[in-house]
């Protein structure tokens, strides 16, 4: 979950790393570093804390070569100090390596390397990987590390260089992403291609289990074994432009406010000519999709949601048994799976490591695998037997807003497609959810209209110390996304639950200090729903009630409500959800803390 920028070339080197972190921030902010060499001589600047602060640092100090790593970091193994910050050194302070991944078998080979003479400055696992190139080097750089590579357990991706070979970079990933660049002028590798948007427009996506020579006009691939590897580079599918904040004060704010364009992109995509048009990769077949009988969805934390949503969807138009699994959980509960049974992966990055190892289990039992995605290339799209693209463009806001309705879409659209392969949907009922889906932007923009009132109702409660979220049926999965939203980045204790099932405990929690955030759009659980904010109050908490517009009965017993447009119950968590992003993300705001760079997360979750 770090973020790694190498580059030589005739730029300014500390410049281009600073420029490539500050757009891989997202990746970890604790600490940061670079290293360039000058003259020969390894030169280091790090600090813990935020990029910022490395700026500073390299404005008092600075420094100029020609090649240099950076390294930006979420910690795992060691305190954000500067010690465990990268880049990491070896010995002689003649190498430095930027490391994003776990290394599981580091003790053991501490111990050994230990055992040899090498002294430790930090107490992170990678370390030891600087030190077993060390230990090969007199074979040169490249092959150090194709010995090194052999000998790690674990996910990593690597960029090394070398005061003795300073006119290349060397890389490696196992399981980790990496990406690299190169002209005749000049080369850069990064973990994504954020990193590399303004200097480069073609990208190399690294095979897994690869390492690549880097320098002015070279690039080698080879496998861990040594053999070449030719991989075609592709046109950079973004611009700068997409990864800025625009003038918005934050990502999270801007990325809120796209909403309504990524949900019209969507649409206009998915229905073509009056048909649902799921996109050119879904890899599988009409027949393959008919005899289905049992989908397996699997995802991690906002994406887990989407897929909440999308089971009662396919349930619904599809009446396939549909199961939604952590993929933590997933990968290792030994689940029983038959051959008709179709695993969906739900990823915004493609590089979520619990849904990749979850990939894989069902890859190991020959199970066909269609995967949601955001990042076209990433790992989980590389690997799947099919994907759908989840279209919300690059988001850089740790707590995902856009890339959660747009997963709810095309979920939506999924679910239409095999109902009405087989036989559950007809063309009338399919131009009813057109009718309804190609409403969604607008009625999304309407609602960030009400961005004035919904600050309002966080001011009133934004020094509150906890919350409860409740909601039924589809939007159940919205309170438990409000929840989150919340405790991501305002550090208030958020809980979502389903609403039927809070007196079977929550109630308890329930006093004249605590706001509940009830979801009751007009549904099918309408009333229900009425009677569980009837409870809340009785017990004297403070309900925010998401409402459809004209509904008087619950505004009646609820002092805040929020409107939201008059929708299909199927639309309803995309509109309800849209409220909760602009609630959480005032609260925090109103807090002074920092929305794009929440502490203790990131982004891209690439490890275990």
């Amino acid at each position: 979950m770090c973020g790694i920028i190498g580059y030589v070339g005739g730029r300014d080197v500390p410049s281009v790393l600073l420029g490539g972190l500050w757009r891989l921030e997202y990746r970890g902010y604790d600490s940061s570093g670079i290293a360039v060499i000058s003259n020969g001589e390894l030169i280091v600047r790090k600090v813990p804390g935020k990029l910022s602060e490395l700026e500073e640092l390299i404005k008092r100090k600075p420094v100029h070569g020609t090649i240099g790593v950076g390294h930006t970091r979420w910690a795992t193994h060691g305190l954000p100090q500067e010690n465990n910050t990268h880049p990491l050194l070896d010995c002689n302070e003649e190498m430095a390596l930027v490391v994003n991944g776990i290394i599981e078998n580091y003790v053991a080979l501490k111990d050994e390397l230990e055992g040899k003479g090498h002294i430790f400055r930090s107490l992170t696992d990678s370390e030891v990987i600087v030190h077993l190139i060390e230990e090969y080097l007199k074979k040169g750089l490249a092959e150090a590390v194709k010995l090194t590579v052999r000998r790690l357990n674990g996910n990593f991706a690597f960029a090394v260089i070398s005061a003795g070979e300073r006119n290349r970079l060397v890389c490696a990933r196992h399981d980790a992403p990496l990406i690299c660049c190169y002209n005749s002028k000049e080369a850069a590798v990064a973990s994504d291609i954020s990193g590399v948007v303004s200097i480069f427009d073609e990208v190399i996506h690294i095979p897994n289990d690869s390492i690549v020579v880097l320098g002015r006009g070279k690039c080698t691939i080879t496998n861990f074994q040594g053999k070449e590897i030719k991989v075609p580079a592709q046109k950079v599918s973004i611009e700068v432009g997409d990864i800025d904040k625009g003038h918005f004060p934050h990502f999270m704010a801007k990325e809120i406010f796209e909403q309504p364009k990524v949900l019209h992109n969507i649409v206009s995509e998915r229905i073509i000519d009056s048909r649902i048009h799921p996109g050119d990769e879904l890899g599988l077949s009409n027949d393959e999709l008919k005899k289905v009988s049992r989908i397996v969805i699997q995802a991690c934390g906002t994406s887990w949601h989407a897929g909440l949503v999308g089971k009662y969807l396919i349930e619904k138009f599809a009446r396939i048994h549909t199961e939604v699994d952590i993929s933590s959980e997933f990968r290792y509960r030994d689940a029983v799976l038959d051959s008709d049974t179709l695993v969906m992966a739900i990823s915004q990055s493609g590089e979520t490591a619990d849904t990749i190892a979850g990939l894989r289990e069902a890859k190991v039992k020959f199970l066909k695998v269609l995967s949601l995605v955001n990042v076209v290339q990433s790992s989980i799209h590389r690997e799947s037997d099919g994907i759908i693209e989840i279209l919300a463009g690059p988001e850089i806001g740790v707590a995902s807003t856009k890339a959660y309705t747009a997963e709810i879409v095309n979920l939506y659209f999924f679910a239409l497609y095999i109902g009405l392969l087989r036989g559950f949907v007809n063309k009338a009922e399919l131009t009813k959810h057109f009718t309804a889906l190609k409403k969604v932007p607008v009625q999304v923009e309407q609602i960030l209209q009400l961005d004035a009132q919904i600050k309002e109702i966080a001011e009133i409660f934004c020094d509150s110390r906890d919350f409860l979220f409740l909601g039924r049926g589809l939007n159940y999965a919205t309170a438990l996304e409000g929840a989150l939203k919340l405790k991501e980045i305002s550090y208030i204790n958020a809980t979502g639950y389903a609403a039927g099932e809070m007196k079977h405990g929550p109630i308890a929690l329930i006093d004249s200090k605590m706001p509940i955030v009830c979801i009751n759009p007009r549904s099918s659980v309408y009333e229900k729903m009425l009677n569980n904010i009837q409870e809340v109050i009785t017990r004297k908490g403070i309900p925010i009630c998401i409402v459809t517009r004209g509904d008087r009965r619950t505004r009646t017993v609820s002092k805040h409500s929020i409107l939201i447009p008059e929708c299909l119950e199927y639309v309803s968590p995309i509109l309800s959800v849209v409220p909760l992003q602009l609630l959480a993300y005032h609260i925090a705001t109103l807090k002074g803390l920092d929305v794009d760079r929440p502490r203790n997360l990131a982004k891209s979750v690439t490890v275990e």
